[in-house]
């Protein structure tokens, strides 16, 4: 069985203008440590793969390029901590597309900053048609 980075590499894509070839179009991973495995408190975890969390909505390991190591980036509203102090937790609907483009706006997702941050991969989550699972190829 082919891993996603044998698949996606081997990808090629014809491309046609009016009938007539023009060439392919190769697929290139965009970042090399997606696939990455690393250690994190005694335990192997996958790095830049956000997942459900448990303090938080949404959790993501990331390797810290200063220092090498590995952290534990929480983000998004709520998770079982709100929901054990009785709060309601929110609900993203980023298939409206006027309250994606408006948190986009306010979050200034158009310079998300570092990967270290809550806010980068809080935003990641509300490019359009970009859902949890789809998270790998970006």
């Amino acid at each position: 069985m082919l891993s996603f980075r044998d698949f996606y590499e081997n990808i090629t894509i014809p491309v046609y203008e009016k009938e007539n070839y023009i060439g392919t179009l190769k697929f290139e991973l965009i970042d090399e440590d997606i696939f990455e495995e690393a250690e994190y408190r005694g335990r192997k975890v996958k790095l830049n793969k956000p997942m459900r969390g448990d303090v938080k909505k949404f959790k993501v390991y990331v390797k810290d390029p200063k220092t090498g190591n590995v952290k534990k980036v929480n983000f998004g509203h709520g998770g079982t901590s709100a929901k054990r102090k009785g709060e309601k937790t929110m609900k993203i609907k980023k298939s409206n597309p006027k309250r994606r483009k408006s948190f986009r706006a306010r979050h200034n997702c158009d310079n998300p900053g570092s990967k270290l941050k809550a806010r980068y991969w809080s935003c990641r989550m509300w490019l359009e048609a970009l859902s949890l699972t789809p998270l790998l190829f970006f």
